[in-house]
């Protein structure tokens, strides 16, 4: 038995010409939620909508970087939700973290992407291969919302083919010195601290790959441009150029040849927060959608009592459900210890097209209102288009996803 079903609506109000509306929603004793997830995400929507919705078409117009909100995030333990606690995080699991996600992104997606990176990427990746030195010092003092990292896989030349980096690292006595350009990095011009995938032996292929942990400091290390993109305005997006990079030996994250599979296992864990990004986004443009057909009249009715506006509403509600519920279950998976590439793969593939179709969908219902810049849906609309590219676009997830159940029925050779 779940929890009773509460009504549909709490908290609605309109402000500056945007419509706010929160959904209080059951959370099913199927995944066997904690009093602790339950006070996470009710602390998550009253910081989204206190502090993220009200600003959050003013840092889309403006590009700018929501610094106080960031910082006032990481005072929530929300900039090192799985770090232990001996390590200044939260010292929360996978589920806790895609619930954190979810509702901060249906407030700002660009405080979700932001988050989504620092977390599940570069904390990610220094978490799970980091030794003790290395996350005292490019851990601890990245949970407090103070520093924020950034992860440094794609090129110009290259994109979901993590084998064919041409950055290169080279040993040169006790340090490193690192050559290339980085690109499309997230955070970029931000972060104190990048992961930064390289090649150290281009003979042995993806063997040859390794990662290493550069400061912003470092000599030689400079930062492009921010894109200017069509959707995610609040994060910067740009190129970093790594030129004769001198760092410690000791900057060798993992093994020497780790880094394709520090970047595959990085990922794993980056699409179930980029997954609970879409599902943020799709769950803001549901509730803008639901609140405005239900005050909007047409042929003496609401919308929402117009058989047309129903069918919609109720895809949309449906699609945004199994979105959730698969990327619950690959946050689970993780949390379990169990492999969950084909699951996280799933629910990042499931989320991100939910996010565009619901969305579109959207601005349908709000018809010409939802064409302007008063109403968040042409936003949201913009900001969801991303979540099919970025830690791979859809083509590589279903890539991904059908590798692993040949595996499954024990097929051999699909690659």
């Amino acid at each position: 038995m779940g929890f009773v079903l509460p009504k549909i609506v709490s908290h609605l109000r309109l402000s500056g010409g945007s419509l706010f509306l929160f959904k209080t929603r059951a959370i099913s004793n199927l995944f066997h939620l904690s009093e602790t997830h339950r006070m996470l995400q009710k602390t998550c929507q009253e910081f989204a909508e206190a502090e993220l919705q009200p600003i959050a078409s003013k840092i889309d117009k403006e590009h700018l970087y929501p610094r106080e909100q960031v910082k006032k995030l990481g005072n929530l333990g929300l900039f090192g939700v799985v770090v232990p606690e001996k390590y200044g995080g939260a010292g929360l699991d996978y589920l806790g973290y895609s619930i954190a996600m979810e509702e901060i992104s249906r407030g700002c997606a660009s405080c979700g992407a932001i988050m989504s990176v620092h977390n599940s990427l570069y904390l990610g990746g220094l978490l799970q291969f980091g030794n003790k030195s290395q996350i005292e010092t490019f851990v601890t003092p990245f949970t407090s919302g103070e520093r924020v990292g950034c992860f440094a896989l794609s090129e110009p030349g290259n994109g979901s083919d993590a084998c064919a980096v041409s950055t290169t690292a080279r040993l040169d006595g006790d340090s490193w010195i690192l050559n290339g350009t980085k690109a499309w990095i997230t955070n970029g011009h931000e972060a104190e601290a990048a992961l930064v995938i390289a090649t150290t032996d281009k003979s042995k292929k993806h063997k040859g790959v390794s990662c290493f942990i550069v400061p912003k400091s470092t000599t030689g290390l400079s930062v492009g441009k921010k894109e200017d993109k069509l959707g995610i305005k609040g994060s910067s997006t740009c190129n970093l150029i790594l030129e004769e990079c001198r760092i410690p030996k000791a900057n060798l994250l993992g093994k020497l040849g780790d880094g394709f599979k520090i970047a595959m296992t990085v990922l794993d864990g980056g699409r179930i927060g980029m997954a609970s990004q879409a599902i943020g986004i799709s769950q803001a443009a549901l509730d803008c959608a639901i609140v405005y057909a239900s005050q909007r009249k047409a042929f003496d009715r609401t919308l929402l009592n117009l058989q047309a506006i129903q069918m919609k509403i109720a895809d949309m509600e449906m699609r945004t459900e199994a979105a959730r519920l698969l990327t619950w279950k690959a946050a689970t998976l993780k949390d379990s210890g169990q492999r969950y590439t084909k699951e996280a793969a799933m629910a990042k593939l499931a989320a991100s097209e939910t996010a565009t179709f619901v969305t579109h969908q959207a601005i349908q219902i709000l018809g010409a209102m939802g064409y302007t810049t008063g109403m968040p849906a042409e936003r949201l609309y913009r900001d969801a288009r991303v979540t099919e590219i970025y830690a791979g676009p859809s083509d590589i997830q279903r890539v991904v996803i059908t590798r692993n159940v040949a595996k499954e029925y024990g097929i051999r050779g699909c690659r």
